[in-house]
């Protein structure tokens, strides 16, 4: 110890001698102060560009200045920490839990399908704008089929995304075919939008021979390889951190593409939330996080999932640009998902976007949302607040769409859905055996053994199972 302090000393003395600093150092000074920085200092310092990295360089490995500086207060100062270069005060003072002023909601269209004057958006040609209603009243009529085959017994479970149709189409149409989508569950608009059919739909909801996913996975976890859509997983939140890793892949491999992922509002009390936003900030990946803020989770209201000001300030806590867009208005989703998926690629950084919305429908079939929310405010979003209805008001007012059009789209989607589940019903079910395929290359001695005893079970009790269903 008596080493360490005469080592300490002569520090001290030499620093004195060598850089005049006895103004800085006195003799209590054991060890050197924080180093402080002039702005023309930082501005010669090196830092990586923001639109190629949002990383500054690490202090461990940039040239360590000769001697200290000292500055008066007035002129600004920097501490040097290995976290990074941070200005101080001496007044102590907490940041506020959240701004008196809540963040604004970009929207283009009022409530009366008008455009709002000085509306800063991305126009709309006239075929994109009628294919966009289309898709949406579309959607409307495959939801409300699919949930009255469900309630008829015909399919085991189903998921709306009324209220919410905006977000769906919308955010599909401001996308490129080749960007990567890695959706929650209410996403099947952008799925439509692709090109996925009535028929493909169905096949899945009803888990025939014909599903791509083998009959394996419950209704609506639809998925797509040939139009880059991730098969929907019902674990709530994992598709984030793996969205940040598809981004990344995008962007090692030079594409001309991005990842986009969806969660709702509930989604951002995991911590897949979290980790994902994180490694897609500091891995600089292209990836556009969407977030259908409903107000509920299921049954959880938002007040009891967090105090933060939504979801867009999360955010800007990870470096992550962020803007809140009314979920309700196709226009306003339409520019904000274009705008953000152009910031992504060209500069290689992930974009968060909450949109505000509600989930007029129940949470799925095995829900019943009027035990936790009154039913006139459901009525009001219903048909005051009804995002497929403003935006027909606004292609109906540029003479882009009519009475007759309307008629004509809504029957002939009736008529092929009902089609197309006729067809999907009468297709055979998957095999008992596809339960056991896929899962290892060779097939275990123990997964032989349960297929075995689930086939004797099978042909014991046959009148526990569906007609058709098959060993």
């Amino acid at each position: 110890m008596a080493i360490w302090f005469a080592r300490s000393k002569n520090l001290v003395s030499s620093l004195r001698h060598n850089l005049n600093l006895s103004t800085i150092l006195n003799k209590r000074d054991y060890f050197p102060r924080p180093i402080f920085y002039t702005t023309s200092q930082l501005s010669s310092t090196s830092f990586l560009s923001p639109v190629t990295s949002l990383r500054h360089e690490s202090t461990a490995v940039e040239t360590q200045p000769d001697h200290l500086v000292q500055i008066d207060e007035d002129d600004g100062q920097e501490l040097d920490f290995p976290g990074g270069k941070v200005g101080y005060t001496s007044e102590m003072k907490f940041i506020p839990e959240s701004s008196s002023r809540r963040i604004p909601c970009y929207r283009v269209l009022d409530e009366d399908g008008r455009i709002i004057p000085d509306s800063d958006f991305i126009p709309v040609s006239e075929k994109l704008a009628v294919r966009m209603y289309e898709q949406m009243a579309t959607l409307q009529v495959m939801d409300h089929i699919f949930y009255e085959a469900q309630r008829q017994g015909r399919i085991s479970f189903y998921l709306t995304s009324v209220g919410e149709e905006a977000i769906n189409i919308a955010s599909a149409a401001a996308l490129s075919p080749d960007d990567v989508v890695l959706p929650q569950y209410r996403e099947p608009g952008v799925l439509l939008w692709r090109g996925f059919t009535l028929e493909e739909f169905a096949n899945q909801c009803f888990g025939n021979k014909a599903d791509y996913g083998k009959g394996r996975q419950m209704p609506i976890h639809y998925g797509s390889n040939r139009l880059n859509y991730f098969t929907i997983s019902s674990p709530i939140a994992t598709q984030l951190p793996q969205a940040a890793g598809v981004g990344y892949s995008l962007k090692m491999d030079k594409k001309n593409a991005c990842a986009v992922t969806f969660i709702g509002d509930g989604g951002t009390s995991e911590g897949d939330f979290h980790a994902g936003l994180n490694f897609a900030a500091v891995m600089e990946a292209p990836v556009v996080f969407i977030c259908r803020n409903n107000g509920w989770a299921i049954s959880t209201h938002i007040s009891e999932q967090f105090r933060s000001d939504g979801i867009v300030v999360k955010g800007q806590a990870y470096g992550i640009r962020s803007i809140r867009v009314d979920g309700n208005d196709a226009l306003a989703v339409y520019s904000a998902v274009r705008s953000a998926r152009e910031m992504a690629v060209t500069e290689q950084r992930p974009v968060l976007i909450e949109a505000m919305t509600y989930r007029v429908g129940h949470h799925s079939t095995s829900d019943d949302s009027t035990k936790y929310r009154a039913a006139d405010e459901i009525q009001y979003w219903k048909m005051s607040r009804n995002p497929v209805n403003r935006f027909r008001k606004w292609v109906e007012d540029n003479g882009w769409w009519s009475e007759e059009d309307e008629s004509k789209l809504r029957s002939n989607a009736r008529k092929q859905l009902l089609q197309a589940i006729q067809a999907a019903e009468k297709w055979e079910k998957q095999p008992l055996t596809e339960l056991f395929n896929d899962v290892y290359d060779v097939k275990p001695k123990n997964l032989e053994e349960q297929e075995l005893g689930l086939k004797e079970l099978v042909e014991k009790q046959p009148q526990d199972y569906p007609p058709g269903f098959h060993v």
